[in-house]
């Protein structure tokens, strides 16, 4: 899974078309930052991507399974 994420960020971001940079924030729930951002978010599931617009609201979110086409969707 990282790899694909990896890859999306370093595609997006080298396409500058899209305006502003994307940002892919790796959260550790195992961590207390990580704790406190789930609570917060409402999520308990790994993974879980949680895509925001640029006033950060909540876009989507999917658990376990990733489509890098449905980022590259959501920036239209």
């Amino acid at each position: 899974m990282k790899p694909v994420v990896d890859g999306l960020e370093q595609e997006l971001n080298s396409q500058m078309s899209i305006g502003k940079p994307i940002h892919i924030i790796r959260i550790n729930i195992q961590e207390p930052v990580g704790r406190e951002l789930a609570r917060l978010y409402g999520f308990e599931f790994t993974p879980t991507f949680i895509f925001f617009d640029a006033q950060g609201s909540e876009v989507w979110r999917t658990i376990g399974s990733f489509d890098p086409q449905q980022v590259r969707d959501s920036l239209k």
